[in-house]
């Protein structure tokens, strides 16, 4: 445990822990997108993505309960189930892949998704379940190959006709209870032990200080400015933690 806590560059990770939490609190999104670039700097892939899903115990607290009401359940869960279910690919895929060329698909996946995010994509047909699983599915490879669970929900959630509100709380929820169900997953594939748990619990402070200021923050009639502070804070992120910067 003194051995992880002495990792160089600690403090920059728990710092990206509080920005994540913040970013997530206010716009519902983004914090995957903002702490894996800069975690995965400083430490191996599977350890970063598994603390961060330790972590993410504080948004049940600070955010889940808030959400639950405000989002569209049934279909939000049957995303969930699919990603769980599609989870064990993308970890296997992470346990016998490059570190170096997983950073390097994780900072072009954040780019594609915020580049999107910004051109204001939408679609206008209601998705079918069919569709609304298959997003959950390759949600759920996405998580457990690069620690993403977000790019491709967020592009669904805010390129469809839902408010703001309902659009965050169906997010928030998503993210949260599939992030959380990346721990067993991992463990049981060998990827993680007690040390992802330890880093997990040092980051929970932070990330739960950043969630709720974030979510004090938030306020429905000023989306357009929380999303732009979300987007710049996405691409400082992508910046710093490309692989170009360890060499």
């Amino acid at each position: 445990m003194l051995d992880l806590l002495a990792t160089p560059g600690l403090v920059w990770v728990l710092a990206a822990t509080f920005a994540a939490g913040l970013v997530y609190g206010f716009s519902g999104f983004g914090a995957a997108l903002v702490y894996m670039p800069v975690a995965t700097a400083f430490v191996a892939p599977p350890l970063a993505i598994g603390a961060f899903a330790v972590s993410a115990l504080a948004s049940l607290v600070t955010l889940v309960p808030r959400a639950w009401g405000q989002a569209d359940r049934p279909n939000t869960l049957l995303m969930i189930g699919a990603a769980i279910l599609c989870a064990p690919i993308g970890i296997w895929v992470l346990r016998t892949s490059d570190t170096d060329l997983i950073r390097w698909v994780l900072s072009g996946i954040i780019s594609v998704t915020l580049i999107l995010l910004i051109a204001g994509w939408r679609y206008h047909a209601a998705p079918s379940k069919r569709v609304r699983a298959t997003i959950g599915a390759a949600a759920g490879v996405m998580m457990g190959s690069v620690g993403l669970n977000g790019p491709l929900v967020i592009l669904f959630q805010l390129s469809g006709q839902d408010s703001i509100a309902r659009s965050r709380a169906n997010t928030l929820l998503f993210l949260t209870l599939t992030s959380l169900s990346l721990v067993p997953l991992m463990a049981l594939q060998g990827l993680i032990g007690w040390e992802a748990v330890v880093l997990g619990l040092v980051m929970l402070v932070p990330y739960a200080m950043g969630t709720l200021l974030g979510r004090t923050l938030f306020d429905p009639d000023r989306e357009r400015l929380y999303r732009h502070v979300a987007y710049a804070v996405v691409a400082s992120a992508v910046l710093i933690g490309l692989p170009l910067w360890s060499h």
